[in-house]
């Protein structure tokens, strides 16, 4: 059994409440990796059996390598919520100061992508 503790602000109640939140509980699961191959879970794999209060109880198959697993998810309402990521403390350190990507990057990106072979030994020069 995997133990998942997550703070989300959940304010909603009644029907849509319930589905709302269901909905955040399932996007929360696919931030997190198989133990077993690392793959992302996908959201259509991810069933909630239900939940009491803050624990929330989930079965989980990853499809990459077919694993399935029980999750106990511990989620707290009205508290600052907790960043999930597979980053390490470094890369978070690295990264944290950088500034957004701006839209000219984002076309530049897209515009190289469109001719690129994928010749990456090419690319830095390591022919």
């Amino acid at each position: 059994m995997t133990l998942i503790s997550a703070n989300l602000e959940l304010g909603l109640c009644g029907p849509k409440g319930q589905l709302m939140e269901e909905r955040l509980i399932r996007r929360l699961m696919t931030s997190l990796k198989c133990d077993s191959c690392g793959q992302h879970y996908e959201v259509y794999n991810i069933e909630i059996l239900g939940h009491r209060e803050d624990l929330w109880f989930l079965r989980v198959l990853c499809s990459a390598c077919h694993t399935q697993c029980l999750v106990a998810a511990v989620v707290r309402k009205d508290k600052m919520p907790v960043t999930v990521t597979d980053l390490t403390e470094a890369e978070l350190n690295k990264f944290g100061d950088a500034g957004m990507i701006e839209i000219d990057e984002v076309l530049d990106m897209c515009t190289f992508l469109k001719d690129f072979d994928g010749d990456f030994s090419r690319l830095f020069g390591q022919e």
